[in-house]
């Protein structure tokens, strides 16, 4: 058995399979996900197991550059809305804001896979960006000029940095 690492076969093969700018979500109970997804279904009860430990194991496996929600979680649900920013909090992830429906209709169909757990926390589908890690590409010494993009997420992850939603657009 692996120690410190996802010990699920599935979802430690689908994160294996990540690579720069692929979309993977995890998602509640109820979340309507494409009959042709790749569906890692970790839900065995209500409640179990939250979306927000799953969350918490997969960021520390996948280096994640986009964080997508629904805006109602800034309304309606606050608790998870902070809870994510306590997650990714040092990630070097930018929070974008979205639409229910745009994550059933179009995030969904662009997940390479969907893992959906046991969670009845309202809004609580999110749609991640997998990144790479921004200190081992364009590393210092290599010589090639740093992408501005990888700067400022080594600056995000480095200062700690709290994500904040941002409109999309």
């Amino acid at each position: 058995m692996r120690s410190g690492r996802i010990i699920h076969p599935e979802l430690a093969e689908a994160v294996a399979t990540l690579g720069h700018s692929d979309f993977f979500m995890v998602i509640d109970a109820g979340f309507p996900i494409p009959a042709d997804a790749w569906r890692i279904d970790l839900g065995f009860y209500e409640g179990m197991p939250d979306v927000l430990d799953v969350l918490r194991v997969i960021r520390q496996e996948v280096f994640v550059e986009e964080v997508h929600f629904a805006g109602d979680i800034l309304q309606k649900n606050r608790p998870l809305y902070t809870a994510l920013q306590d997650i990714f909090t040092g990630a070097g992830a930018t929070f974008h804001l979205t639409t229910h429906e745009d994550l059933v209709r179009d995030y969904a169909y662009r997940a390479k896979f969907i893992v959906r757990s046991g969670s009845f926390n309202p809004w609580a589908n999110i749609a991640m960006m997998a990144s790479t890690d921004p200190f081992a590409w364009f590393a210092d010494e290599a010589g090639a000029e740093i992408l501005p993009a990888y700067v400022e997420r080594r600056r995000l992850i480095r200062e700690n940095v709290r994500p904040e939603a941002k409109l999309i657009g």
